[in-house]
């Protein structure tokens, strides 16, 4: 049975997580004191007894959700490995370390430098995101091109379930417009801004600086990456999407059929919570899922 790991993004912390594995594992314990020395602050203490609000601010919640799916996946076992790895927009970082393209030091401080740069687009303008459930995707993208302003599909995430992103009040009039066209809810969310849209072009321009820096080798096993779908083992095509994914869609539902397509039957999330599973049921219920 071929093996797809799985890795979540930002929202997916929570209050005592990695708490746990630090306690039980003396590599986890070692790979947590590494990241703390790496980043310069205590992650691990905000980790384990930090409130939910200091886990929301973005420069801890990112490398914390990092952090935490890292470690999960290379306390696993040696004899546990994925055939295929993908991550949902920040767990693609996740994914490209499990799969041994990025270093884990580097890695943390990509995603470090990626959430300062998000951070930083987020207050430029204001801007916002929304779930939109019970259309189907088409809809959902021909109503957001006849909306004036910037919204835009953001993570499709499965069947009749699409976030979309961009100005405040465009993605207002958007919802309203969904509502009207027959969608079941249009919710705005509690994000810093637009994720995954043209304003985060200013964050992308900083991860490329970086990125174009970093050390990225040929993956252990394929990477199915947001930005196209598909298989990837090229260093340089893994640089330029995760530098493009910034400003481009989370293409999950895709990603997952492309996995199944190529063989998965089985796929194990690892990180904070169980969200990824629950939507790779719904891409295809025939699939295993499960939580390392």
């Amino acid at each position: 049975m071929r093996t797809a790991f799985v890795f979540p993004g930002q929202g997916a912390q929570f209050p005592g997580m990695g708490k746990d594995l630090f306690e039980q594992s003396e590599q986890a314990a070692t790979l947590f004191r590494q990241a703390d020395a790496v980043l310069g602050f205590p992650l691990s203490r905000i980790m384990f007894e930090g409130s939910e609000e200091d886990l929301r601010q973005t420069n801890v919640t990112q490398p914390a959700i990092f952090v935490h799916s890292v470690v999960k996946a290379w306390t696993a076992g040696a004899d546990f490995l994925p055939d295929m790895v993908a991550g949902h927009s920040l767990g693609e970082f996740s994914a490209l370390v499990t799969a041994g393209s990025l270093s884990f030091d580097e890695g943390l401080l990509l995603v470090k430098r990626r959430a300062e740069a998000m951070q930083t687009a987020c207050e430029a303008v204001p801007s916002t995101m929304a779930a939109i459930i019970g259309l189907p995707d088409e809809k959902v993208e021909a109503i957001c091109a006849e909306i004036e302003g910037v919204v835009v599909p953001a993570n499709y995430n499965c069947p009749g379930q699409l976030v979309i992103s961009g100005e405040l009040e465009s993605v207002r009039k958007a919802c309203e417009r969904l509502k009207a066209a027959g969608a079941k809810r249009a919710l705005l969310l509690s994000v810093g801004g637009a994720f995954h849209s043209p304003l985060m072009e200013p964050a992308r321009r900083e991860l490329e600086a970086a990125l174009m820096t970093a050390t990225i080798h040929a993956p252990r096993c394929p990477v199915y990456q947001n930005v196209t779908a598909r298989a990837e083992t090229d260093p340089q095509r893994i640089r330029e999407n995760l530098t493009a994914q910034l400003t481009a869609p989370v293409r999950w539902t895709q990603s997952v059929q492309s996995m199944i397509a190529d063989g998965a039957l089985r796929f194990v999330e690892c990180g904070p919570g169980n969200v990824l599973q629950g939507l790779i049921r719904k891409i295809d219920p025939s699939v295993t899922t499960s939580s390392l």
